[in-house]
């Protein structure tokens, strides 16, 4: 089997030794290609040779979950194919790592990597699902590139954190889960909309819900981990479904301080619940619109101001091992 693996130098729970390691370890089992990127937006271009070539059988993306966004997005630059294009490994070096972990894979580099070799010893591969987010045509966005994500994404508050998070980072700051808490809170203090819903949110054949003022998509279940807590925003989701929201109309303190202690607490049964909570399952296709500018992420990446964003739930887009 020829295998190209992606390396990201700043992973940030990874040695040099480590990854070393873990090359040897690879390359022992397959026809290995090590790649070390050099800038942002290279794994996505990795990725895209990788779906151009004609004898990678697998991509084995060795980062966070930036690094395996960026790789999924250069394999489906294109769009899916299950028959052509390599099968997607991943091992975990991000301080998060929530598409590794939802995928039931081990969180250490280094066990990650024994189970990735078991599995392609006995063949075990998964087609999931992933989620495309696209600029809605009709409106100003509409020439934004779609981008596809794999576990989760988000217009407004959330994202809005993870802005905050990337500029402390950018300033030398750890990411650490208390540089998130943080963040949180500020975000909720300076939000200039949580107590007017911004967002509207529109489904074929539905009438539109309006004047939400967070929403979050989820593609797979937990959300996101804090430490080794996982944390629920929509347990039903799931890589086999469409994608799950969970929407919030409104953001006072007393409002945050429940869905914050429902998140916290949440479990594979139950998430954030209320008069003031829109969960949504299995959704296929959908638009959220917003009357002003809001922060959107995917995948913990922030990419900046939109008002309007459409979303698709794909199914069985790509192969990976598990």
């Amino acid at each position: 089997m020829r295998a190209l693996l992606v390396v990201n130098p700043a992973a940030t729970t990874t040695s040099a030794r480590t990854r070393d390691v873990l090359i040897h370890a690879l390359a022992s089992e397959m026809k290995l290609e090590v790649v070390t990127t050099e800038y942002r937006g290279h794994a996505r271009d990795l990725g895209r040779q990788a779906a151009e070539s004609d004898d990678i059988e697998l991509v084995v993306a060795l980062g966070g979950d930036g690094t395996v966004n960026e790789v999924v997005n250069g394999l489906l630059h294109k769009g899916p194919d299950l028959d052509r294009l390599p099968r997607l490994a991943v091992v975990p070096g991000g301080s998060t790592n929530v598409f590794a972990r939802a995928l039931g894979l081990p969180n250490d580099a280094v066990e990650a990597t024994g189970a990735l070799l078991d599995a392609l010893r006995e063949d075990r591969e998964r087609a999931i699902g992933l989620g495309l987010a696209a600029g809605t045509p009709g409106t100003e966005d509409e020439s934004v590139p779609s981008r596809w994500f794999t576990f989760c994404a988000g217009l407004g508050f959330d994202a809005g954190v993870i802005g905050r998070v990337e500029q402390q980072r950018e300033r030398g700051k750890r990411s650490t889960h208390a540089l998130y808490l943080r963040q949180v809170a500020r975000q909720f203090l300076d939000e200039p909309h949580r107590r007017h819903g911004m967002i509207t949110l529109e489904r074929p054949g539905q009438e539109p819900v309006t004047d939400l003022v967070m929403s979050i998509i989820c593609n797979a279940s937990p959300w996101t981990f804090l430490g080794n807590r996982p944390v629920y925003a929509s347990p039903k989701a799931s890589f086999d479904t469409g994608l799950d929201v969970l929407a919030l109309n409104r953001m006072s303190t007393g409002a945050v301080a429940r869905y914050a202690t429902q998140l916290l607490t949440s479990s594979p049964e139950r998430g954030p619940h209320g008069k003031h909570a829109l969960p949504l399952h299995d959704l296929t296709d959908f638009t959220l619109h917003s009357k002003a500018p809001l922060p959107l992420q995917m995948d913990g990446d922030h990419l900046g101001l939109r008002t309007s964003v459409t979303f698709t739930g794909v199914r069985r887009a790509l192969r990976v091992i598990v």
